[in-house]
This record gives C-alpha cells, sequence and structure tokens, in this order.
C-alpha cells in the first residue's frame, strides 16, 4: 500500500523530502511533480524497480527512461558535453526540456539507446523535485507518469492513488503540474534539433 504525502510546492517539508528519499533508497518507485507533469521514478542503479515501472506502464525493452538531475555538474558525470553544448543547457535549465546526450560510462548500459549509446537528461524547474534530488545527491530515473492506453499523463494525486496504490511505494502531492511533457532536444549531433514540441520553448532550434 502506497503512503501519500502532501508537500507544499513552494516550500517543501525537509521531514517528508527525507522520509520520500528513505523510500527510494530501500528500492521504493514514488509518484512526484515535475515542471511538466506528474513522474514515476526510482533510483539509477535499481534495476528491480525499474522493471516495475515497465510493468506499470507496460514499456517495452527499448524505451528511453530520463535521468532527472538537480544541476549542470550531474549532468556532466553522466553525459559527455562540450562547451557549447554546456552553454546551451545552462540557459535552458532549470526548464521543461529533456536533452539527448551521448551517456559516459556511469550509466548503465540498460538505460543507454542500444546503438546510439545515449541518454535522456533534464533538471527540472519544480521545487520538490530539486528537493528530493538534493537530499538524494543521485538523479532520478524517471519516466512520465502515462498509464497503458492513455496518451495524457496522470494529474490529480487522489486518482494516482485510487489506481496505483498497490503497485507503488509513494504518491507525492506537489499540487497541480499540468500534463505538458518536456520538449525533447537531440544532441548527440553537431546541430541540436527538437524531437519533439513540448512546453519548452523550441524556437531556439528552429
Amino acid at each position: 500500500m502506497a503512503q501519500f504525502f502532501q508537500i507544499h510546492p513552494e516550500n517543501p517539508q525537509q521531514r517528508l523530502v527525507h522520509q520520500a528519499v528513505e523510500i527510494l533508497r530501500d528500492g521504493g518507485v514514488i509518484i512526484y511533480p515535475t515542471d511538466s507533469s506528474y513522474a514515476i521514478g526510482c533510483r539509477v542503479g535499481d534495476k528491480a524497480a525499474m522493471d516495475r515501472i515497465r510493468r506499470i506502464r507496460r514499456l517495452d525493452d527499448k524505451h528511453n527512461f530520463t535521468l532527472v538531475c538537480r544541476d549542470l555538474s550531474e549532468i556532466s558525470l553522466y553525459t559527455k558535453l562540450d562547451n557549447q553544448q554546456y552553454r546551451l543547457i545552462k540557459s535552458l535549465t532549470p526548464g521543461p526540456y529533456t536533452f539527448i546526450l551521448k551517456a559516459t560510462k556511469q550509466v548503465p548500459k540498460r538505460l543507454m539507446h542500444p546503438k546510439r549509446k545515449t541518454i535522456g537528461i533534464r533538471i527540472p524547474d519544480n521545487r520538490i523535485a530539486l528537493a528530493l534530488l538534493d537530499e538524494l545527491n543521485e538523479p532520478i530515473l524517471s519516466s512520465t507518469l502515462i498509464l497503458p492506453g492513455e496518451e495524457l499523463p496522470m494529474m490529480d494525486p487522489y486518482d494516482m492513488k485510487q489506481t496505483l496504490e498497490s503497485q507503488v511505494d509513494l504518491i507525492i502531492d506537489g499540487g497541480y503540474c499540468g500534463y505538458d511533457p518536456t520538449t525533447v532536444v537531440v544532441m548527440e549531433d553537431d546541430e541540436p534539433w527538437v524531437a519533439r514540441h513540448g512546453k519548452g520553448d523550441a524556437s531556439l532550434f528552429e
């Protein structure tokens, strides 16, 4: 049975943030808010928890998970960044963008795109998400909370509780998030290009 925390979107209660991170460290799967929509996540190295997320969302092994990071130094640990890419990401984060970059050896092979060896990364502009990341001291392996057969992510934490409380370990009610996906920018080539238009302004790349 999932725990249900109401965390203040502007001033996250540190006690609840700490408890949420302990659930992650114990192998838990959590639902948490971001600046685009609610996400479902676990620790990066936790294969059993990742497999649970795959089952909940009915994802195949080709699905690209995202590493949700707290800052640029964390991004540079998991991806190969040149100066131009670094400056561009710095100018757009935190914000509703996912960047596809070449992965470093720090990323488990099962998380990379099998052929291109890339990984998606992002820094959300959401105080609850950033508080979780700061306390955890590593990225959260995440996917948008879209249930099988649905086109839009779940938005209401009480609906999440009714539907998923036997399948996840924690649901964080952090208020309204919306349902816009992130804008996905592929940066593995010389010229970045937009793979998906979402909440983030894509005009820089067009």
